[in-house]
């Protein structure tokens, strides 16, 4: 059919305009009817919000528009602008997912999904480093004194390295949540919206008892920013921030310390893979596979712990 300046589909005798924003705000409408949760629609929105962007440098308004090239030449423009190939693969992710929920949703005549021509960018298999114990030493050294900020950030550091959970599903935790006695943590919406429970030890119980005790507010969340309002995911990445700066160590990433707890908590218990994949929260064991950053000591220390030779004869 004739085209009047913007692409056009006839869908069973509809017509369709095929704007891009337009309708990755229906997508989006579509991912949070489904009930998903807030994190997976924030990782939806970020994501395409970045091809929006770039289709709007390359002049391209419409979904027609994009064809295979479109989205390998994105690929690559994350890439220089100092994307990681793990960043870089969840753009796709994402991108993949709108285009055959576009796809599915509306059935255009004539036209063909472009990401099924493009394949999904290859990530590096090397394991994820952890941050290293005596960097959370020299963070929770510089978090002295009785204030505050000081036992909030001091307990911070622990409670992360001790559960393993994920920055988001800290900052979501209320205080109904925990469990001071048998230092038991419900995380009621994990990732998939799948609760768990984790535990934390003796240290990081003494360090929140001492910063719930110093709490004057009314907030029902377990951390509460300087304001009193809910600590976010970005106040607790500032708060990391600060503190590397004042303890003069690099700054590790808020899922350094998920990593960390991952490899310690073997080390410490070789052979409860399946211990961890509960703790973790994993649906299987295949993911814990790049958490686990083993040394060549680690290994050395299991084949001593295992050898039939030394051990058996």
């Amino acid at each position: 059919m004739a085209k009047t300046g913007v692409e056009q589909w006839t869908i069973k005798n509809v017509v369709l305009d095929d704007y891009l924003s337009t309708w990755i705000e229906s997508f989006l409408v579509d991912r949070k009817a489904q009930n998903m949760a807030g994190g997976t629609l924030y990782f939806y929105r970020a994501k395409l919000a970045l091809f929006s962007r770039y289709c709007e440098r390359q002049v391209i308004t419409q979904i027609s528009d994009i064809v295979p090239d479109t989205i390998r030449r994105y690929l690559l423009h994350l890439e220089d602008t100092g994307h990681n190939p793990g960043g870089i693969h969840a753009a796709f992710r994402a991108l993949r997912a709108f285009l055959l929920w576009f796809e599915a949703e509306t059935e255009p005549e004539g036209w063909k999904n472009p990401i099924r021509r493009v394949k999904a960018p290859r990530v590096p298999t090397e394991p994820l480093q952890p941050v290293e114990l005596e960097t959370v030493k020299a963070l929770i050294t510089c978090c002295a004194g009785s204030g505050l900020t000081a036992l909030r950030d001091r307990a911070l550091f622990l409670f992360l390295l001790d559960t393993g959970a994920r920055a988001a599903e800290v900052c979501a935790l209320n205080l109904g949540n925990i469990d001071l006695m048998a230092g038991s943590v419900l995380i009621r919406q994990g990732k998939g919206r799948k609760p768990r429970t984790v535990f934390i030890g003796q240290k990081t119980r003494r360090a929140l008892r001492a910063y719930l005790k110093a709490r004057t507010d009314n907030n029902p969340a377990l951390w509460a920013a300087d304001d009193s309002g809910r600590l976010t995911y970005w106040g607790l990445n500032l708060i990391l921030v600060r503190r590397a700066k004042l303890a003069g160590v690099k700054k590790p990433g808020l899922h350094d310390f998920r990593r960390a707890f991952a490899l310690n908590f073997l080390r410490n218990n070789p052979g409860e893979i399946y211990s961890l994949q509960k703790l973790m929260g994993h649906a299987d064991l295949q993911v814990l596979r790049r958490y686990l950053a083993q040394t060549d000591g680690d290994i050395q220390a299991a084949h001593r712990r295992g050898s039939p030779v030394d051990n058996g004869l």
